[in-house]
């Protein structure tokens, strides 16, 4: 089938297929969802779904999704064509096909891409892909996420590179029965899989529905001249940068209560280089990677998409822009350098499942770099995230719980940091207590925000949770996560943010802290973890902050009557009223040390 695209079609018909091939997107996602065994998809909303046309084109993604789980869907396509062209297998209708290799696209191994083929009149024009992370995949312990001693990718789990669970519409049942007996929680896992597969076979119906009514021609001329456009957009906000280099450095925990230097205080460097309409961002200068660690992150499906992310929501804030197709387009003005062997391009088999929190400090990082060129829109320092698996015995099989704990947003121009949310590329939902308690043998003890720690600024930094969850039964526990060591920065006089937390109180009451990553542990009834989510960077000099928004943080808790008057200059009578007169006097005796 040609690939040359001679029709040229008007912007209304353009927006009216576009809006056809997002409604079809959405409703895989909200099928998908609904479909689902699992909380971290069913409530968290921890999955990916997106159409892809026959160039490797993103045509539309779910609005549900995380753009850890849709941003990397055409680099899972791209995966899977190369390894089935280096097989010399093809595309035949009926086929489902399970991709999670690491250096083959997928995100990491967790994320498990269901992808179809889509035939039109016997040619291939297309996938329909659901991306989706799964609870267990056969690691050495229980639970998808804290597997922080994974020696190397084969410790990670199973691995499939472009296996057809479906093979011209036929079920292998050898692949099924892998996966059954090889999988903890495999009745949740399994069928978590075949949502997906009915997701993905929904988004086929759509699709061929789609071209049905519009035609093949018009809708490739859609996929061309949305994709063009959204490049425009693109290489125009690029072109109102000011040439130059701007450089920012993040910092990771690494491993904590490691021995060995080189696996602790983990550096991420971002040289952001402008040229007219183009950038690259070049990470030189980042730690090499970890051969046995698994805190690795492949460059194609997880550094990619923090850039990527990080380049959008910055240059082309909805405020600003509206809202405008995600495509392939928005990538093409940008280059990335990665050098091979470092954190961000590590070399198989090199273990990745635990990159979630770096990845996050990458886009941090960036964000940082460009805060010298675009400080009005971008956030100061940003708190990271915790993953935490929860686990135990039910009879022969295992009951797994996966636990994302979030973070918090640094202080914006004109704003304060969002409290307690997922942040960055991660924009997963929480877990309801009242599912939590229902299905596991878990009790949530407590959940509130954290008192007296939002950064000072003339728009504070966000505010962290503290979440403590008991084990109601044995079991174990392990965890991945960062940000217990170095504080998000502050920006433009604003103060640096607090650092996170973890500790764990036994039945006897003692208590011990913990680092924010830890292997597999086993926990006896009555044990109880407490993790406790950074507070982001204030923006802006403190002094400068509304003295009516300090008294109503200190009304709400946020700030003690201390803090009021060291940190934000303003002043409180006995009686708890606001004296404007004492602190504009206050302000002017401060701002002479500030």
């Amino acid at each position: 089938m040609s690939t040359k695209i001679s029709k040229v079609i008007d912007p209304v018909t353009m927006q009216v297929v576009l809006g056809a091939l997002e409604n079809a997107a959405i409703e895989m996602g909200h099928k998908l969802a609904r479909m689902s065994y699992s909380s971290i998809i069913r409530e968290s909303e921890d999955f990916g779904c997106a159409l892809v046309d026959i160039k490797g084109r993103q045509l539309c993604e779910s609005t549900h999704s995380t753009p850890l789980q849709s941003g990397p869907i055409p680099g899972y396509v791209k995966g899977i064509r190369q390894v089935m062209e280096e097989r010399g297998d093809q595309f035949e209708p009926g086929d489902v096909i399970l991709h999670n290799s690491t250096y083959h696209g997928a995100s990491h191994g967790p994320d498990f891409g269901l992808c179809i083929p889509v035939f039109y009149e016997k040619s291939l024009i297309g996938f329909s892909v659901t991306t989706a992370h799964h609870l267990d995949v056969g690691a050495s312990t229980p639970g998808s996420c804290g597997i922080v001693d994974a020696v190397d990718a084969y410790a990670e789990g199973l691995q499939f590179k472009a296996i057809k669970v479906y093979e011209k519409g036929k079920k292998n049942t050898f692949v099924w029965n892998i996966l059954e007996d090889n999988i903890r929680s495999s009745d949740l896992v399994v069928g978590d899989i075949g949502a997906q597969i009915a997701a993905a076979r929904i988004g086929v119906e759509r699709y061929l529905e789609i071209i049905n009514k519009y035609g093949l021609e018009t809708v490739e001329a859609t996929a061309e001249g949305l994709t063009n456009y959204s490049e425009k957009m693109m290489r125009n906000a690029i072109n109102k940068l000011p040439d130059g280099e701007y450089y920012a450095e993040g910092l990771m925990d690494g491993y904590l209560d490691s021995d060995d230097p080189t696996k602790k205080d983990l550096k991420i460097a971002v040289t952001l280089k402008v040229q007219g309409d183009q950038l690259v961002v070049d990470l030189t200068g980042t730690s090499r990677q970890i051969d046995d660690k698994p805190i690795n992150m492949p460059l194609e499906g997880t550094v990619d998409i923090a850039i990527y992310l990080t380049l959008r929501s910055i240059l082309l804030d909805s405020e600003d822009y509206g809202n405008f197709p995600q495509n392939t387009g928005l990538t093409r003005p940008i280059t990335i350098i990665a050098p091979e062997g470092t954190l961000c391009n590590p070399i198989f088999p090199a273990p990745t499942i635990a990159r979630f929190c770096q990845g996050n400090v990458v886009a941090d990082t960036l964000m940082r770099a460009l805060a010298e060129v675009v400080p009005k829109q971008v956030s100061a320092g940003v708190g990271n995230l915790k993953v935490l698996a929860m686990s135990g015995k039910k009879g022969k099989d295992y009951w797994v719980y996966m636990d994302i704990m979030e973070g918090s947003y640094g202080g914006r121009y004109g704003k304060d940091g969002m409290d307690s949310v997922d942040t960055l590329y991660a924009n997963t939902r929480n877990n309801p207590i009242e599912d939590i308690e229902s299905h596991y043998p878990l009790r949530v003890t407590k959940y509130e925000l954290r008192n007296h720690d939002c950064a000072p600024g003339k728009w504070r930094g966000g505010i962290g949770s503290i979440r403590e969850i008991t084990f109601l039964e044995n079991g174990s526990f392990s965890l991945e996560g960062d940000g217990h060591k170095y504080e998000p920065w502050g920006f433009a006089d604003g103060k640096d943010g607090k650092v996170g937390d973890l500790s764990i109180r036994y039945p006897d009451g003692t208590e011990k802290k913990l680092p924010s990553k830890i292997s597999n542990t086993t926990v006896q009834s009555g044990s109880s973890l407490k993790m406790t989510g950074p507070c982001g960077g204030g923006y802006g000099n403190p002094l400068e902050r509304s003295p009516q928004a300090v008294y109503e943080d200190y009304l709400d808790d946020y700030i003690l009557i201390e803090q009021v008057k060291e940190e934000y200059g303003v002043v409180i009578t006995e009686e708890g009223t606001l004296d404007l007169n004492e602190t504009d006097k206050l302000r002017k005796s401060l701002s002479r040390l500030y």
